[in-house]
């Protein structure tokens, strides 16, 4: 896999779409954020690290039965790479869902961006 960014998203999607309690995705520094990132914002439960596989291990969050994670849009390929300076940085869904930005200062959500001023690739769309 060349892309591990979309991956690792699309692991976490479709786990949520067949109900699964957990899913494993491999650890990379972006994975690793992006864990991270989707734990603070109440998309996961706490990810736990296995060193002898390599990989994160993370429990799905449902509310009343419903999946925390409703859908998620990977915006950045490596077809099409999509930068934005920190004017353009986008509210998903009024700022309901979050936007997933890769900047000089590693990953973070639009928010963060917003207020560190800085812009970069518009990684996914979480919400």
């Amino acid at each position: 896999m060349n892309y591990q960014i979309a991956d690792a998203l699309t692991r976490i999607k479709n786990a949520y779409l067949a109900r699964h309690k957990e899913v494993i995705i491999t650890k990379t520094k972006l994975g690793f954020s992006l864990v991270k990132i989707l734990f603070a914002s109440g998309f996961v439960n706490k990810p736990e690290f296995d060193k002898k596989t390599n990989s994160i291990r993370m429990g799905l969050r449902f509310i009343k039965r419903k999946p925390a994670l409703t859908d998620m849009r990977i915006i950045s390929k490596p077809s099409l790479r999509v930068y934005l300076s920190k004017k353009e940085l986008p509210r998903v869904l009024g700022g309901l869902g979050t936007a997933i930005i890769s900047t000089s200062g590693g990953l973070m959500t639009e928010k963060e961006a917003r207020k560190k001023g800085l812009g970069g690739e518009l990684i996914c769309k979480v919400w």
